[in-house]
Order: structure tokens, then sequence, then C-alpha cells
């Protein structure tokens, strides 16, 4: 009879991982930033606040720089003094554009030149005089309806109530009313 074959055992490589370095008493232990280094420089705040001030979108902005809007909003929220300076510009924009609008929505006035020429002479010469805007109607109307919308929006509120602000009394009567007899033939 032959004999049984005896299983061997099961043959594997051990390999031992080196323990960390513990660093040196009192040195400061860097980690590796993971990813890409970054592209942001500090004197990119400063010209933020001066494309904004100029209107632009972030989209606009991460054009300018040669970035994605993604690593805008990221920098925006690594860089601080980034994040206000666009506030900033975008603030002082707006604030512009606000001022234009109640000006032209009041009317308003300023000094202009008028260049004429002298019937006999020809020469020309120059004149000062004020020039007049009368106030905008379109202008006035969407700076009331965007200040006081409570009062100059163009949504009527149609609410139904009762006497007094109160719920609407609703009553009902119910009538029955003797049917007319019906034949067999129905």
């Amino acid at each position: 009879m032959p004999r049984p074959l005896k299983s061997m055992p099961r043959m594997t490589r051990k390999t031992t991982t080196p323990a960390p370095k513990k660093p040196a008493a009192g040195a400061t232990v860097r980690k590796a930033k993971a990813g890409r280094p970054t592209s942001y420089r500090a004197e990119y705040a400063e010209q933020a606040v001066k494309l904004c001030r100029l209107g632009a979108t972030d989209k606009e902005l991460a054009e300018f720089f040669g970035v994605s809007e993604q690593t805008l909003n990221a920098w925006k929220k690594a860089h601080p003094a980034f994040l206000e300076s666009l506030k900033e510009g975008k603030a002082a924009a707006d604030a512009e554009v606000a001022e234009k609008l109640f000006r032209r929505a009041t009317g308003y006035e300023h000094k202009a030149v008028k260049i004429v020429a002298d019937a006999k002479t020809g020469a020309e010469h120059q004149v000062e005089y004020i020039e007049r805007y009368p106030p905008d109607t379109t202008a006035a109307i969407f700076w009331l309806k965007n200040r006081r919308p409570d009062l100059w929006r163009d949504r009527i509120d149609n609410t139904h109530s009762g006497p007094n602000g109160g719920p609407i009394p609703v009553a009902s009567t119910v009538r029955f009313i003797d049917p007319p007899p019906r034949s067999d033939d129905e």
C-alpha cells in the first residue's frame, strides 16, 4: 500500500516593514503636502480687487488667472485675504452702480462744454453750460421695487377673510325634495 502524502507547510515570505524613525528631541515634523502645488500668488489679491471694481464675475476672474472656477473657489477658502479682496472690490462696484441708479431715478445735472463757431469770423470757442437730466421713471420703479418690495411689488396678495380678518363663515343648507314616483318600467 502506498503511503499517504504529507501536506507540505505553506511557504510564505516574511517581510518586515521598518519602524518609522522618531524625530530628534525638539525637531519639528513637516508633513508632505499631497497634490499639485498651488498656482496662487499673494499679488493676485490686489489684482482681484481691481478686476472686481470693473465688474468682473468669478468666471471672468478664473479666466484672467488661468484657472478653473473650482480652483478660484479653493483659493477663496485657503486664502482669506483673497476672499476679502473679492468682497471689497464687488462691494465697491455694487455701491457705484447703486449710486448711479439713484441719481438716474431722481434726476441730476452736471457741467458741460459746448464748442460753437462764430458766424462772422468762423472762430471756435467753448461755452460752458449745465446739462440737466430729468428723473427716469423706469429707474425709479426699479429702485422702489427692490428697496421697498412690501409697497411696490408687482404681485398682488389676494387673501380672503371674514369680518375683522377672521375666517369666512360658511353655511350649508340641505333640503330633501320628494322625488316623483317611479313607474315599474324604469
